[in-house]
């Protein structure tokens, strides 16, 4: 059986006028601190941002982007991140370099309330910057709607794939909710086909349980998409179940294909029945069975006839059952 593959397709042009917001780099470094020279013709700039010159400054269009150094305290949380984790190790080290070598690559923010700022992006900078003791961090003030904000927000994240996938899809969704975005205006303005938005957006009508296991990445896209297939044949607690059970036992996709396919040849909705009564003597079998195995047992018993069945996690658990069974021939 084959694998379903998430979604992996080559980025198209961003939206209309999106690639001229996101930024390349500095073009004109106006804080003396930084050591970089700013172009001949360009006068430098005072390194502490001034509401009353942000707006002169974006006036024109034409304009080049101007770094400034802004206090992190002046910076307000991006509400339309959408990543939800940040690796510890990951943002020590990026600590680290900022210590030895500063910031490679200006953040973006916009002008917020009182004087204070809305970060758009580089969260993980801003993050990195203040766990290296940094006071203010070199930014790019741009004057953007809420929607422009969202956009660049999420295209920078899918364009380097820091995104699992619950978190793409409540950023699509985001868009369609907050922006009245249809599937295909999502997929021109991020770059992606409009069955991929369609495909992530589906996922979100998983059951919380399950979704949750998708967001602590302990189910991937494949196995989120299969469960879906499942969802005609079980109730939201039979999903979960199952999804429990595919983590538990560290199922691979061919597994969860497999038990869902095993759904489907039943035919019809497949409603949870409750649990009949195991027979004591039965139960103490399991028990012992599992003691000496070191595996999970389940046995069905309906008037002298059923099955024994023995899940094992590894080769080594296999070839540990075989020995067992040898040992009483």
């Amino acid at each position: 059986m084959t694998a379903i593959e998430e979604p992996k397709e080559k980025r198209r042009a961003l939206g209309r006028g999106l690639d001229s917001l996101l930024p390349a780099g500095p073009r004109v470094v106006t804080a003396a601190a930084t050591a970089v020279m700013a172009p001949p013709a360009v006068v430098p700039q005072p390194s502490f941002a001034v509401p009353g010159e942000i707006a002169e400054l974006h006036a024109s269009a034409a304009q080049a982007d101007l770094v400034q150094q802004i206090p992190l305290d002046l910076i307000d949380e991006n509400p339309y991140q959408t990543r939800r984790s940040f690796d510890p190790a990951g943002l020590n080290e990026l600590a680290e370099s900022i210590k030895v070598n500063g910031l490679a690559q200006p953040i973006v923010v916009r002008p917020g309330e009182n004087g204070r700022y809305v970060l758009v992006l580089g969260e993980r900078r801003c993050r990195a910057s203040k766990l290296a003791g940094k006071a203010t961090v070199s930014a790019i003030v741009r004057r953007l709607g809420d929607e422009q904000a969202a956009e660049m927000t999420i295209v920078e994240n899918l364009q380097r794939q820091d995104l699992n996938c619950l978190e793409q899809a409540q950023a699509f969704a985001r868009l369609s909710r907050d922006f009245s975005l249809t599937q295909e205006q999502i997929g021109q303005r991020t770059g992606v086909s409009r069955e991929s938005v369609a495909n992530y957006m589906r996922l979100l009508k998983l059951p919380q349980g399950v979704l949750t296991l998708v967001g602590e990445g302990k189910l991937g896209f494949s196995e989120a998409r299969l469960l879906l297939e499942a969802t005609p044949y079980l109730d939201e607690a039979g999903i979960e179940k199952l999804a429990r059970e595919g983590v538990e036992f560290e199922w691979t996709v061919k597994e969860f294909k497999a038990h869902v396919n095993y759904l489907k040849d039943f035919g019809g909705r497949i409603e949870p029945r409750p649990p009949k009564p195991v027979d004591a003597n039965v139960k103490a079998v399991e028990a012992d069975l599992q003691r000496l195995l070191g595996m999970r047992v389940r046995i069905t018993d309906h008037k002298g006839k059923g099955t024994i069945l023995i899940q094992y996690r590894s080769v080594e658990d296999f070839e540990h059952l075989l020995d067992v069974l040898r040992e009483r021939e």
